[in-house]
Order: structure tokens, then sequence, then C-alpha cells
């Protein structure tokens, strides 16, 4: 315990000593006395010029001024991480990446230049004027346009007649046909519903009396005979595809030869055991025979002959007609 309060003395001796060196004077404790404002910080120089042991108080004052090293000291201040502001006169230290520069003035895209608007002129430009379309051409006449019956039936066409009874024909009168329009003219029609003994036509055709002889002496001087040479058997009838019909030829502006009576054609044969050898591009081997027979044979007493292979209106039918050629020839095809 002397132990211990030997210690405790010295202790109490120096806090009093202390305590009693800073109690206030009775003239100080009157009167406070005027803060003494704290001493302004000096900066602390920068490490580079503590290297180079050289006091740059007054430099690192002038740089404060400047903008280059504002910028320096707070280039990492978002505002200026894009484009930190520049002035003419500041000297920049060196970068160690390049910066673009900024212009000091943007330059103005030139104006563009105001559009003209065209003069109107001073007359409107007429349309060119539509072409006129040449009139239709007209059919030429046919000196047949203007046949009539008379009031009494001619010589010929009697003869004509007698001719077919004696062939086995069977026919009919018919009115005549006649439009002034077209020009279609049959002043004498005949309906035929046979072309000789045993053989018929079928439909029944309208011709003038001449082309009806015509027919009738070539299917018994011809047709006949060719069909028991070539196929074995009789012929039975004719079937035919038009007669009279009051139109001109196929894209032309000419009557037909169908127009007045004076052409038959034949689309088919049959026989007397009921074959039928039809009018055709590619037909059997012995029907081609026979038709081809029959084809070139009607060169001759007919002026005009068409079928197969002629052009596509003709090809599966016959067409056979009186229609005159120069210096009497023929036209076959």
């Amino acid at each position: 315990m002397a132990a211990a309060i030997l210690l405790i003395s010295p202790a109490l001796a120096k806090h009093h000593y202390r305590h009693k060196r800073h109690l206030p004077s009775p003239s100080q404790s009157a009167a406070p006395a005027p803060e003494t404002p704290p001493a302004t910080p000096v900066p602390v120089p920068r490490p580079q010029d503590m290297e180079n042991g050289a006091d740059k108080s007054g430099q690192d004052k002038s740089r404060l001024g400047s903008n280059d090293d504002f910028l320096n000291q707070d280039k990492s201040h978002p505002k200026w991480d894009a484009r930190p502001p520049r002035s003419k006169g500041a000297q920049s230290a060196p970068r160690t990446e390049s910066e673009p520069e900024t212009p000091d003035v943007v330059p103005t895209p030139p104006e563009k230049p105001a559009e003209l608007e065209p003069e109107p002129p001073e007359t409107a430009p007429q349309p060119s004027e539509k072409p006129t379309q040449p009139a239709e051409e007209t059919m030429p006449p046919d000196p047949r346009s203007a046949d009539v019956p008379a009031d009494k039936m001619p010589a010929e066409e009697s003869a004509c007649r007698e001719r077919l009874k004696a062939l086995g024909v069977e026919f009919e009168e018919h009115k005549a046909e006649h439009d002034a329009e077209i020009g279609c003219s049959i002043p004498y029609p005949i309906i035929l519903k046979t072309l000789g003994k045993s053989i018929s036509v079928s439909p029944s055709t309208e011709l003038n009396c001449p082309m009806a002889e015509a027919a009738a002496r070539f299917v018994a001087d011809v047709v006949q005979p060719t069909a028991k040479a070539e196929l074995g058997a009789d012929l039975k009838s004719v079937n035919q595809a038009s007669a009279f019909v009051c139109r001109p030829r196929n894209g032309t502006r000419t009557l037909s030869e169908h127009a007045f009576g004076n052409a038959l054609d034949i689309a088919s044969f049959t026989l007397s055991d009921d074959r039928k050898i039809e009018v055709g591009p590619a037909p059997p081997e012995k029907d081609a025979k026979f038709l081809d027979a029959v084809r070139k044979a009607a060169c001759g007493p007919f002026k005009t002959v068409l079928g197969p292979g002629a052009d596509p209106d003709h090809a599966l039918h016959f067409h056979l007609d009186l229609e005159p050629r120069r210096h009497g020839g023929t036209f076959c095809q």
C-alpha cells in the first residue's frame, strides 16, 4: 500500500502543476482575448517539385489560373469527359492521346438554291389529232349477187334437173336465196336427199343444181368404185359438213362459194358395213389410202379441192367447189 501511495503522489503533483499553469489571470478572465484566425494551410508541393528540389509554389498559382491545369485537375468530372472547353490562348500540355479539336466556328452549309418554277408556255400544246381510221373495206361485188329468179325457170336449170333424175338423185325445190346486203344468192336452189341410187347425203343439203349434179356424178363415178376396191364395201352415205352458208371466206372480205350454193364440204363416208371413214390429218392406213384416192380424183371435176394440210380451216373435211379458175385450171391442196 505504501508503494501505491508513492506511485500516486508524483502523478497528483504533476496534474496539479498542469492545472495551475493553465488557470487564467484575473486580468485575462475579465475580457476574453480575440481569437487568432487559424493559419492558412500551405499547399503541399507536388511530388515532381519535391524531386526537382525547387519551390514552384509561384508557378502553381499561375497554373491554377490557366484553363489547361484546371481541366487537368478536374478532367475526371463528368461534364468534361466528352469534350473539355478550350480557349484560343491556352497552351495545352503534352497529351498521351490525340483528341479531335473542335473548330472555333461551325461551318454553315450553303443555302439550297431556290428552285425555279418553269414558266408556262404562251400557248398550251394541243394534242395531236387522232388519225382518221380508214373506212371499213367492203367486199368486192360479185356478179352472181344480183341474180334473182325469173318468172319462168331457164332451160338450163330444167335440163339439169332432168339429168339428176336420170342419176337416181332425189331432191326438192327450194325458194330462191338472196341477201342484197351480204351478196348471197341462189336463184334456183334444190335440197338433195340422195346422191344417187342407195347413196344418201346427211344432213339434207342445199345447193345450186350444177353443183348438185357434179357431186352426184363424182360419188357415182369415183367414190363408189374406190370404196369397193380399197375397203371391200359399198358406199352407203356421205356426211356433209357445210353446203349453202351466207358468209365470206374465212379471214377475207371475199364471198365464199358457199354463199352461192356452189360448194360442198364432206366430213366422212359411211360404208354398207357401217364403217365410218373420217377425213382427218392422221387416219388409219387403209382409210388413208381410200381418202387419198378420192382427194386426187376430185381435182378435175371440181375446180378447187382443199383438205387436211391445206390450212387449219380444212383439217377435218374435204372442200369441193366449182369456182371458175383462169384458163380453166384448178386449185388443189
